[in-house]
Order: C-alpha cells, then structure tokens, then sequence
C-alpha cells in the first residue's frame, strides 16, 4: 500500500512539471500579446527551470543538483525581469505615459544592477559566500582591473554625468570640433553623432565631456546662423545691407521672424566684408539654405550692379564681353511696337526711351514684382518664363503666365499706384526695365505724348468699365471719356512733376 501510495506520488510529480511549465507558457502569452512585452527563448528556460525547481521543492527532492537548478532560476528571471522593466517602465510609464525617451544608457545600468542584484543572491544565499569575501577576495584583481580598465571606467563615469547634466540629448544638433552634427544615440561607452552628410562620429564620452560644444537645438530649436562675403570699396553700405536683408528673407528655409539682418564686419584687403544673419529652426537643411541665401545675393548684387571683387593679389585678365544691349533693345522695341500704351510713340522717341532702361537678370523663384509695394516701372520680359499671383484674403492664387515678349506694369510707371499682383520667375528670366526718370525725361522732350498717353488710359479706363457696352448715347461716353482724360492728366503730371 506504501509502495502504491509512493507511485501515486511520483506520478503526480512527474505531471505536475509539463502543468507548472504549460501555465507559465500560458501567462508568458498572453503578456507577449495583450502587453506587448518581448519575451523570447530566456523566458522558455525560465518556465522550464522553475516548474523544475517548484517539483523539486514540493516533492522533497535533494541532491547536488539542486544549487545549479536555483541559479538558473535565478538568471533567466533576471532576463524575465529585465522584459518586464523594459516594457512597464522604460516603454508605457515614460515613453507613452509622459513623452520622454529614456536615454539607452540608463536602460544598461539598470539592467546591470538586476544581473549583479541576482548574482549576490544566489552567492549569498545557495553557496553561502558573505558579502565580505565576496568585496574582499577579488581585491587584487580588482585594483589591477581598475588600471587596466580606466579609460573604459572614466568613459562611464562621463557618461553617468553627462546623463544627469543634460547638456545635450538624442536628436539635438551640435558643433564640436568646427563639425555640424546630430546626436544619434548616448551609450554607456561613447556618444554617437551624425554630420550633414550622413557620416557617422562616435565620441568618448570622457573627451565629449572635455571639450567645448554649441548645442544648436536648446533652449529651442529655432537658432540664428551667419554667414559672410565680400562687396566692392565703391557700393554704399547702406545700400548693400539692404539687397543682403533681402536676399536672404526670400530664401527658402529661412524664417520670417526673426527677419534678417546684414551687418558691416570688417574692412578687408580687396573688400568689405558684410556678415548675413538669419534664423532658422530644421539644422538638418542648413547647407540647402545657405546655397539659397548665396544664389539670392549673387543675382541681387548683379541687378543692383554691385560687384563681389576679386583678391586684390590676383591678376585677372578678361576679354569684354560683346555688348548685347543694342539687339536687347532693338527687341525691346518691336515688343513694344505692338503695346496700345506706347503704340503712338514714334520711333525716334522710341530710340530716346530703351538705350536709357536697364538690363536686369532675376534667377528662378524670384519675385520680379511684389503685390501691395510701391511701384515706378515696368518691365519687358525678354527670356524667360513667369507666373502671376494675387493674394486673396491670405490666400495665393495663380492667374497667369508671362513668357518672352509679355509686358507687365504699366499702370505703375504710368501713374505710380501700387503693384497690384506678384511675378515670380519660373525659369531665370532676362527683363528690360524703363524706370520712372527715363520715361520723365521723355516726357520733358515730347510734351505731346502727356496728352497721348492721358487719352489711351481714359479709352482703357472707359471700355473697363463696360460702358461702351451697356450704354447706347455718345454724349454719356464722350463726358466719360473727358473726365479721365483729365485725371489722367492731371495724375501724370503730378507723378512726373510736369
């Protein structure tokens, strides 16, 4: 009966372990599906070790085997604690709970401490080593360790500070060493950077704590930058500090507030050297921006006719380049030919009008004239494709293209009003602009053309208001018509001080 009663008993026993070990499959399971916590081939050895352990303890079962079947316990529930750190507190208290990525560095130490944690357990507990000569008996080996060891040692310890520190964190832009560069990640050993152009820079961290860096990214990420270059002795620098400014306020990346500034910084050997200050917020697109800001200035200097000179120590020897500015207006001309404002205009006028107007050059993305500013020219466009906008309650709409022979601007030469819409250049675009003293001085010359000119704005004016359309009696029109010939008139001498 005792011998029945002992097999009954081992029987139980030995089904007791697939039980415990199919239960913590089960927990395992649903805590990898419902919870999203990794648990991988550590957690199998650690249900299979502990149903191992709990038969082992019910059953009364003794032997040699028994330490080395607690120690496994003991290790594979460190890797189980670990997963359950890592999901709970590191991933749904921190990160999805408040928003904070907990650095990698601080996940390792505190995976350190429950490897450690459970290694003097199972020393103090199952083998019975004190903690005194646990501390004690490696001493020696431990000094010798400490020396072998430092740099790794002092690597940590900067690590630890620099955690605690703050000066920097994951994703923050940085210069070290003249370098411009992103914080990738900050371990327990280096940390890593990565520049502009993707390349990868891992750091110490005892010599990133040594030296001096500029974070970009704090107290916030919008940050001013500068950059510098070179204009003629001869350009005025009021003058050139104004074409700097805006320059720089209509290149792409650069923000609007702060706007820009231009600064005199010194004056050079062969130049003045003038620094540009502009805000940004995305470093990753510093190189994109400070090519836009340059190509800007380079086309602005050219229409304003400043020069960036060369070294004064180089010799530069240039044949001229043939002058185009006599088949530039001859074209100029003929478009004109074909425009009613200036279609009354003799060809002898027309030769006193063009040689006195400008040649300009505006790059792609432009703006040729800007809606609501003040305007007293026109424009040719002579190469080049445009495209018009007018903003509508903060809102920019497209309404037309311009390509070669277009004019555009009239109004505004004529009677000085503002821009009423924007052109902005599609492609690099060839103007010929006829400003305000050049059409005055025209003016001066030919007094008949003030009454040839007031006469086409009132017929314009008169058919844009539809009333030769909707009203049949002559009289209406020709009181009409006198009435603008003569604010016309009146507004063109005012404008040219006729």
């Amino acid at each position: 009966m005792g011998e029945l009663s002992e097999t009954s008993r081992n029987i139980l026993l030995a089904s007791a372990l697939p039980g415990i070990y199919c239960l913590m499959f089960l927990i395992g399971r649903r805590l990898k599906r419902t919870h999203r916590v990794r648990l991988g081939w550590s957690y199998h050895l650690f249900s299979l070790s502990l149903a191992a352990l709990v038969v082992a303890l019910v059953g009364g079962l003794g032997g040699s085997f028994l330490p080395h079947l607690i120690t496994a316990v003991a290790a594979f529930g460190a890797l189980f604690l670990m997963a359950l750190v890592d999901r709970y507190v590191w991933e749904r208290h921190f990160k999805e709970g408040r928003g904070v990525d907990v650095p990698r560095f601080v996940t390792e130490i505190v995976r350190l401490a429950i490897l450690t944690t459970a290694l003097f357990l199972v020393l103090t507990y199952v083998y019975g080593q004190t903690v005194r000569g646990l501390l004690i008996a490696p001493g020696i080996a431990a000094l010798i360790a400490g020396f072998a060891l430092q740099d790794l040692l002092g690597n940590i310890i900067a690590g630890v500070a620099l955690q605690i520190g703050k000066p920097f964190g994951q994703g923050d832009w940085l210069i070290v060493d003249q370098q411009h560069a992103e914080v990738v990640e900050i371990n327990w050993r280096a940390t890593r950077l990565q520049t502009t152009d993707e390349i990868m820079i891992e750091i110490p961290n005892r010599q990133i704590s040594n030296i001096t860096i500029t974070n970009l990214s704090r107290p916030t990420r919008r940050h001013a930058m500068r950059l510098s270059l070179g204009v003629d002795y001869g350009a005025p620098p009021t003058r050139v500090k104004e074409v700097l400014v805006h320059a720089a306020a209509n290149a792409r990346g650069v923000l609007p507030e702060p706007a820009p500034k231009a600064f005199l910084k010194s004056f050079a050997d062969s130049s003045i050297e003038y620094e540009i200050k502009f805000w940004l917020e995305d470093h990753a697109q510093y190189s994109d921006i400070c090519d836009a800001i340059r190509t800007n200035v380079w086309y602005e200097l050219r229409r304003h006719e400043l020069r960036i000179p060369f070294p004064t120590r180089t010799v530069q020897i240039e044949r001229p380049a043939p002058d185009r500015r006599g088949e530039v207006h001859a074209a100029a001309r003929a478009i004109l030919r074909q425009q009613p404002l200036f279609r009354s205009l003799t060809d002898e006028q027309l030769d006193a009008l063009l040689p006195r107007s400008r040649v300009q050059h505006f790059g792609q993305g432009e703006r040729l004239i800007e809606q609501g500013a003040n305007g007293d020219s026109m424009f040719i466009l002579m190469d080049g494709e445009a495209k018009v906008a007018v903003d509508r309650s903060g809102i920019r709409a497209q309404v037309a293209s311009l390509k070669s022979g277009d004019c555009f601007g009239e109004m505004s030469l004529l009677t000085g009003e503002r821009r009423r819409a924007t052109v902005i250049a599609s492609t690099d675009c060839e103007v010929v602009e006829i400003a305000k003293p050049v059409l005055a001085n025209l003016l001066k010359e030919f007094p008949v053309l003030l009454e040839q000119l007031s006469e086409l704005l009132a017929h314009r004016e008169v058919e844009t208001e539809g009333i030769v359309a909707a009203q049949s009696r002559s009289s209406l029109i020709t009181a009409k018509h006198i009435e603008y010939k003569a604010d016309f008139m009146s507004r063109l001498q005012k404008f040219f001080e006729l």
